[in-house]
């Protein structure tokens, strides 16, 4: 419970962050995705292929100040710190979290490439596979479960 919370959190975070740099600095979204209908919001078309760059680079952004969170948060409140010295401990979390991110964000980005899905569909299916990566990794590795 403590878990999904926290992750919650820190999703809403990276969702905040990956939202506002894919519409704001790195455009990625288009006028058919369920955010930009939600908040009628205006987005100028973007080719495919800057989409799909521009959701690797707002995914990026996002993971930094998501990151941080996530580790406060279950440093906190989910599991026990000690395992591991506690900059060996911050270098494995970042280090799991860095490849689990990176693995989703490439299904993501695979999702926009060749099927042509809108930004939040494929966001939400970076988050699903990260989150099922790191908490594995998390309690089995990194801390005391």
């Amino acid at each position: 419970m403590k878990y999904s919370l926290c992750g919650g959190f820190a999703l809403g975070v990276d969702m905040v962050i990956c939202f506002l740099v894919a519409w704001l600095l790195f455009p990625a979204l288009t006028q058919d995705d369920m955010l930009v209908k939600l908040f009628s919001m205006q987005v100028d078309p973007v080719l495919e292929s800057v989409r799909v760059v521009n959701f690797r680079i707002s995914n990026a952004c996002a993971f930094m100040g998501s990151n941080l969170v996530a580790y406060l948060l279950n440093v906190r409140f989910v599991f026990k710190a000690g395992k591991h010295s506690r900059w060996k401990e911050i270098g494995l979390f970042y280090l799991v979290s860095a490849i689990s991110v990176g693995m989703g964000t490439e299904i993501g980005a695979m999702l926009i490439e060749n099927l042509g899905l809108s930004f939040s569909f494929s966001y939400i299916a970076k988050a699903i596979s990260t989150t099922l990566i790191n908490f594995v990794a998390r309690k089995f590795i990194i801390f005391h479960g």
